[in-house]
């Protein structure tokens, strides 16, 4: 029951009836995020995302919060490196606030100079949430390493300089050139139908449906990255030591992604893991490990992750090299693959089961694909995954220069074990 309509100004609207629940969702999604930004910018989609929700031509932000909460409703957005939703999940009978209030905040928003400055400040205590989260503070030293100076590789927050230093003119051109109806799609999932949503998107949107721009595409191209870094410390006097290593992987668009799902499932994606059973099961080196995956429209990467005692550093980093190494050269088994497989399975469809989820994936699938795949569809192509396929790639990408992130009580990158650089 997914219906897909382009309205006058390229606006893609792209709804999934939902029958027998009470609920629905709704987004804008908008195919801009940090990677979009000058590095005297950084961090502007971010900001730009906190400052939409201060205040509009017909709503004061008390009363943007008033309407959601009056109606038991979620109002929210966030931001990543290649877009930014906004978004609401309401009861059914609500679909025509969730609309108005969504399209209120993504196009009418003042962007006040008062408003700039008291969410500065909020953007600015994020930071240094981030800088006392050890693990997310890992993550974007690790994307650092990776990707060193190309936009992907700078945290979708920016800096404090970057912040601090943003003006208004700045961030308000930064809306008006960026937000722009062709790099949009309109998301709804739920008890709802295609017309009603399409019938109030043209009473809220009116004179901005015009013009016969056609929708925007999938991101393309390639991205020139340099040599990724071996080692990025960031020294923090944690009771972890916290290690994120891995390579770059493959792109979006690339037919072995349902091979690289696979293969990172089976690595360190639960319990039964190659990397869950070495480091913790066996050997109670770790609390915590597993590995993950990201897609970006020209690049990709696979990452561990490890928090430990910093005198087991060195241990875990070997073991995880160790298991690393092996599946390069030996793959990974038949039992590995389907255990994989029926994981991934199981988690696509349980993920599905409220309409919040089902609006992120078409929209999210309309932007970066610009098409749509049925559950049914993505189920095929899990299941076609073969082992040969498993240990073809894993030999391609588990040999490709490593980067290495650490979070931890280290003054100087000399103090981290050896173990950890390879």
């Amino acid at each position: 029951m997914v219906k897909r309509t382009v309205l006058p100004g390229g606006l893609r609207v792209i709804t999934e009836q939902v029958p027998g629940v009470r609920s629905a969702s709704v987004g804008i999604w908008v195919g801009v995020g940090s990677r979009d930004e000058q590095q005297s910018v950084a961090g502007a989609a971010h900001y730009l995302e906190h400052l939409l929700f201060k205040g509009t031509a017909r709503r004061s932000a008390v009363r943007i919060a008033e309407e959601i909460d009056a109606v038991g409703g979620e109002l929210n957005a966030f931001t990543a490196k290649e877009h930014t939703c906004y978004y609401a999940h309401v009861l059914d009978s609500d679909l025509p606030l969730a609309m108005d209030l969504v399209s209120d905040v993504v196009f009418d928003a003042l962007l006040a100079e008062k408003d700039m400055e008291t969410e500065r400040s909020v953007v600015l205590e994020e930071i240094a949430m981030r800088d006392d989260d050890p693990e997310d503070l890992l993550h974007d030293t690790f994307i650092e390493a990776l990707l060193t100076d190309h936009p992907l590789g700078r945290p979708v927050l920016g800096t404090e300089q970057s912040i601090t230093s943003m003006s208004r003119t700045s961030l308000h051109g930064f809306y008006k050139r960026r937000y722009a109806m062709p790099r949009m799609v309109l998301a709804a999932a739920g008890n709802i139908t295609h017309g009603e949503v399409l019938r109030h998107a043209r009473r809220l949107l009116k004179d901005r449906l015009v013009g016969d721009r056609p929708p925007g595409g999938p991101r393309t191209g390639r991205a020139r990255v340099a040599a990724p870094r071996k080692l990025v410390l960031h020294t923090d006097d944690t009771e972890q030591a916290h290690l994120m290593l891995g390579v770059r992987a493959l792109d979006r668009h690339d037919e072995r992604r349902w091979v690289l799902g696979v293969l990172n499932t089976a690595l360190g994606g639960g319990m039964s893991s190659r990397l869950f059973q070495e480091v913790r099961e066996r050997r109670g080196l770790a609390y915590q490990v597993y590995s993950s995956v990201a897609s970006y429209a020209d690049t990709g990467h696979l990452s561990v992750y490890a928090g430990c005692q910093p005198d087991r550093l060195g241990s875990v980093a070997g073991v995880v090299h160790e298991v690393l190494g092996d599946v390069a050269r030996s793959g990974l088994s038949e039992a590995e693959v389907e255990r994989a497989k029926g994981q991934l399975r199981g988690s696509l469809v349980l993920g599905l089961e409220d309409t919040s989820s089902r609006m992120s994936r078409i929209g999210k699938g309309e932007l970066s694909y610009a098409e749509y795949l049925t559950v049914e569809q993505t189920l095929e192509h899990i299941e076609s995954v073969t082992a040969e396929e498993v240990a073809s790639l894993a030999g391609k990408l588990l040999t490709r220069p490593v980067a290495t992130a650490v979070v931890g009580p280290y003054a100087h990158p000399n103090d981290v074990p050896a173990e950890v650089v390879r």
